[in-house]
């Protein structure tokens, strides 16, 4: 069943926000296609692990349709799809900044570990 499009009403401006970047996997998208500028969807699996294919695929859908992502289709065989940030994500990313920053510093209190994203997916 299709989710209902998100229109509001809102509460207030982060009710909005969190509406666009809701899911685990969402905030982190965003932070590999910041970093990485471009990926095809075989790499943005293998950097986000755990990640399943139908997650993922919903979540692209949803961030492209939501102005965050670009969906680029190359007309070869087999055919090529690669996506990247539009310039409205990049500024949702740049607004999230402040909150990463909050999450590291938790980390470093709690004496949390980040996973090697190298390492987990190779295994």
């Amino acid at each position: 069943m299709a989710k209902a499009p998100r229109c509001g009403p809102y509460i207030c401006g982060i009710d909005a926000a969190l509406d666009v970047v809701s899911g685990k996997w969402k905030g982190l998208i965003l932070w590999e296609l910041e970093a990485r500028r471009v990926r095809r969807f075989a790499e943005l699996r293998r950097g986000l692990p755990g990640v399943s294919e139908k997650m993922l695929t919903q979540h692209l859908r949803e961030m492209e349709a939501d102005g965050l992502v670009h969906r680029e289709v190359h007309a070869e065989v087999p055919p090529r799809v690669e996506y990247s940030l539009t310039e409205h994500g990049r500024t949702l990313n740049q607004a999230l900044g402040p909150l990463g920053a909050w999450g590291v510093e938790r980390m470093r209190r709690e004496g949390f570990e980040a996973v090697d994203v190298a390492e987990a997916s190779q295994g």
